[in-house]
Formats: C-alpha cells, sequence, structure tokens
C-alpha cells in the first residue's frame, strides 16, 4: 500500500517509463529486424540468382551432360565465381547440390565442416516445388540458423535456351540470422540504458516537484492541527503562481477567517453573557426589592414595567438565536406572498416616530409609485426592514438626514435605508453580515444588539435569491440596500440606477 505522495508519483512514473520504453523496444527491434532480414533477403536472392545464371551458362557450354560430373571437372571456376561472389556480398555462404540433397560445391571462404552433410531430400523437394526463401538450419546442415535462399538450376532446354529444361541441382546462399539478433539485442541494450538514465532523470525530477507539492500541503497540516487545537494564527508560507499557491493563499484565507470568527465568537459569548445577565440581574434585583417590601407599593408598577421591558429583551436575544438555528438547519419556511413594500415600510416608520422625534431627524420618504407590489415572505421582509431602519435611527446623528427609498427597475424594486452618522469603517464593510459582527463594539450606541440582526437579514434574502449590500463612508453616512421581485410591472419611471452609481 501506498504511504507517501512521492511514492505513487515515482510508481506512477516508473511503470509509464518502463511501458513506453517496452512498447518502443518492441516496436524498433521488429521494425529493425523486419528491415535487417528483408535487406538480407534481397542480397542472398541477387547473389544466387547470379551465382545460377553464370552456372547453367557453363553447363550450357559444357559437353559434359551429368551435371555432378560437371561440377566434378568444373569445380575450379564454379569455386572461383561463387567465392568472389560470397567475398563480395559478405557473410554469405555459398554452395551447390543435386537434386538428392549431396553438397557437390562450395564457396572457398566458407570453413571446412561449416556444412553437415547433405541436404535433407524433403528440403530439397520443397525448394523443387517453388519454396525459395525460409529461415533456419536448412534442414540441420547449418549448425545455427540462416536466412537462405536457393535457386533451381536448370539444363538447358532442346531448343537451347539457357536454364529453359529440367531441374539438375539447386545453388544456395545464406546469411547468418546471428547478425540480426546481435543487432536486435545491441539495439535493446542501448534502450534499456536510454531507459535506466530517463528513470534516474524521472526520480530525481519526482523529488523536487512532489517536495514542492508536499511541502506545503504539510504545513496545511501542521496548520489543520494547530487550528483543531483552537490556535488561528498559524499562516503556511506562500511561494509561487501555481495551483498549489492558490490552494495556501485560499487556506491561509479560510485561517483569517476562521480567526475573524474566533474573535467574533468570543465577542459574542461576552455579549450574550452581558444581555443575558444585565436584565436577569435587574429582574432579580427588582422583584427581590419588591418581596423585601423595600420598593412601596405605589412604586410596583412601575418596577414591573422596567421588568417586562427587561423580559421582552431576553425574549428578542432568544428569538435571534432561535432564527440563526433555524436558518442553519433549513427548518424556516418561507410563506411567498404579495405584498405591498411601501405600505410595510410606512408602517416601520410610523413606529419609530418617537424616536426619531428624540434624535429630531430630517426623515425622507421617497418611492416611485404610492404602491409598489413584491412577492416575498412578508414577515421575514418586515424583521429585515424594521431591523435595519432601527439600526439606522440608532446610529443616525441628532438633526441628521434619515431617508427611506423605494426604486424600480426591470423586474425588482430597490429597498434603501439611508442614515447621516458614525457610518462604517471601510475596512469593516466586508464583515458587517458576518455573524455575531458588531462596528459599535465600544456599545456606546447600540447597547441592545449582540451582531446577529444583519447577518439574519443576509441569510433571509440568500434564502429568496436576492442581494443585500451596504455603502458608508465612515463619519459621513452608511446606507444599506436589498432587492425584492415586484409581483407584476408598475408603470413607473425607473431610478434605480442611483443605488449603483
Amino acid at each position: 500500500m501506498f504511504k507517501s505522495v512521492f511514492t505513487k508519483y515515482i510508481t506512477a512514473f516508473m511503470l509509464i517509463i518502463l511501458i513506453s520504453f517496452g512498447i518502443l523496444a518492441g516496436i524498433i527491434s521488429s521494425m529493425v529486424r523486419d528491415s535487417t532480414v528483408q535487406s538480407k533477403e534481397e542480397l542472398i536472392s541477387h547473389t544466387a540468382n547470379a551465382a545460377r545464371f553464370y552456372v547453367e551458362l557453363e553447363y550450357q557450354n559444357s559437353d559434359l551432360g551429368d551435371f555432378n560430373q560437371f561440377c566434378y571437372y568444373n569445380s575450379q571456376n564454379i569455386r572461383s565465381y561463387i567465392t568472389n561472389l560470397a567475398t563480395t556480398s559478405g557473410d554469405i555462404v555459398l554452395f551447390i547440390s543435386d537434386l538428392s540433397g549431396n553438397i557437390l560445391l562450395t564457396d572457398a571462404k566458407t570453413p571446412a565442416g561449416y556444412i553437415k552433410g547433405g541436404v535433407p531430400q524433403d528440403t530439397v523437394d520443397s525448394i523443387a516445388n517453388g519454396i525459395s526463401s525460409q529461415t533456419g538450419t536448412l534442414g540441420g546442415i547449418l549448425s545455427t540458423e540462416h536466412i537462405t535462399y536457393a535457386a533451381v538450376l536448370r539444363a538447358p532446354s532442346d531448343d537451347g535456351i539457357t536454364g529453359g529444361g529440367e531441374a539438375v541441382g539447386i545453388i544456395y546462399t545464406a546469411s547468418s540470422a546471428e547478425a540480426v539478433t546481435r543487432l536486435v539485442e545491441n539495439m535493446l541494450k542501448t534502450i534499456i540504458m536510454a531507459c535506466l538514465w530517463v528513470m534516474l532523470a524521472a526520480l530525481i525530477a519526482v523529488y523536487f516537484i512532489s517536495d514542492r507539492i508536499i511541502s506545503p500541503l504539510k504545513d496545511m497540516s501542521k496548520a489543520a492541527k494547530s487550528f483543531a487545537a483552537g490556535r488561528f494564527d498559524v499562516r503556511v508560507p506562500v511561494t509561487g503562481r501555481d495551483e498549489v499557491a492558490e490552494l495556501a493563499t485560499a487556506f491561509n484565507g479560510m485561517a483569517s477567517s476562521l480567526a475573524g470568527f474566533e474573535d467574533m465568537r468570543r465577542t459574542f459569548l461576552a455579549n450574550v453573557s452581558h444581555d443575558l445577565r444585565t436584565p436577569m440581574t435587574t429582574i432579580a434585583g427588582f422583584i427581590d426589592n419588591i418581596i423585601d417590601g423595600v420598593i412601596p407599593p405605589e412604586k410596583h408598577n412601575y418596577y414591573l414595567g422596567v421588568i417586562a421591558t427587561e423580559v421582552r429583551r431576553l425574549s428578542r436575544l432568544v428569538n435571534q438565536l432561535l432564527d440563526i438555528s433555524r436558518l442553519q438547519a433549513g427548518d424556516r419556511k418561507f410563506n411567498m406572498t404579495t405584498f405591498d413594500i411601501c405600505e410595510m415600510a410606512r408602517q416601520i416608520l410610523i413606529s419609530f416616530e418617537q424616536k426619531i422625534e428624540d434624535k429630531k431627524l430630517d426623515v425622507e420618504f421617497e418611492t416611485d409609485a404610492d404602491s409598489i407590489n413584491v412577492i416575498a415572505d412578508r414577515d421575514s421582509i418586515y424583521q429585515i426592514l424594521y431591523n435595519i431602519c432601527d439600526n439606522g435611527i440608532k446610529f443616525s446623528r441628532e438633526g441628521g438626514k434619515y431617508r427611506i427609498k423605494l426604486l424600480t427597475k426591470d423586474k425588482k424594486v430597490f429597498v434603501s435605508v439611508y442614515d447621516e452618522g458614525q457610518g462604517i469603517a471601510e475596512n469593516e464593510l466586508p464583515l458587517v453580515f458576518e455573524r455575531f459582527y458588531k462596528s459599535d463594539k465600544s456599545r456606546g450606541l447600540d447597547k441592545t444588539g449582540v451582531g446577529l440582526g444583519l447577518y439574519i437579514a443576509k441569510t433571509i434574502i440568500d434564502a429568496h435569491h436576492e442581494e443585500i449590500w451596504v455603502k458608508s463612508v465612515y463619519g459621513q453616512y452608511c446606507e444599506f440596500i436589498f432587492t425584492l421581485t415586484k409581483s407584476h410591472e408598475n408603470p413607473v419611471k425607473s431610478r434605480a440606477d442611483e443605488f449603483t452609481n
């Protein structure tokens, strides 16, 4: 079983190289063998036919009618000629037999004992029947395999045509096949050496390549173990611009997100603890004082009202936590209905009348039409718009402009809540919709929030397949915008481009 990426890589590379060189060796050796054999066959066939023509011409000019006697008395001339042919053609063995397979003549350069005995009769018969070329030992008379070519020698015909008569003998040319075998073996050795050098080069290359790939992965593994232990300050070194570098960059981005999430989680726990402890302490203290008689009866209603306010505050916090749990689990179902978003915005604005008067805000309400119908979950959109409007008033400066704007474009309605006040710093804008995020970390303005409202709003908007974003200049203004789908076309002129300019 492979235990490392390096082992897997090198094994795969070695197998590919071995298979490739094996196929290459097979193809090349087959081509070389076939080409060499074909070349030798052409050479020995040309030599055999040249010798045949010479012997048949000499036989025609001879007074001897018996072919065996002709070869005996003319052996010197014939041997000299076929020796010259064999020498000129290289490593060729050239000899003549009668139709019984008896060897009559051999070339002078062939060593004694190289040809043993006579040609078997079945081999002679097959040659006489037309099989002229073969590879082997020629029926056992040659000690090693040869490529052989046999030409039938014929007497002159009755009308005097050279070689036109009956068969009288056979002339053989043979070339050792060992040269072909040695050539192929040498070629295979060369291929094997090349394969070994390539494998060595591949081993070195794979080592460095895999090390370049594995090192960041090892660093990521160590960092992941640190994350599991709760340490999110570890980062992976990024080198190069390849996919591994992109992965390392993404991993570091994830680490930063986890670190930020962990900071927000701690802040959230601190805020929740504070928001739970404060009202519970207040409730417990007032109830104890009422029971102990410290608070006079005529003040009971007042302090019971304070207790009721704190209970509602606790209820809102618990409801927000439950909303997050249900949204993340996918248990919250949305009832998509048609309703008037302008009327909803007016109702929410009226509900904040006292807060608006307390801050002396300059309120503006702009719409393309008195009534704009949208398709969405009414309760969820009310929750989102109420929360954004509440934040706008909360963070507005006294006497600043506060505006709600509803504009249409194509099939979308753009809902905007604008306030002049503290705003949000540019580096914090990407974090606004994260869980537990609070821009007012001092709790100077936001004394009741725990950083869940905008996260819930973003989650609900995403579930509606809509968009929500924020534009802000710190210390000047802040504007939250989200989109909804119109239920039908509204015959009004669009000014929604204002949100994207």
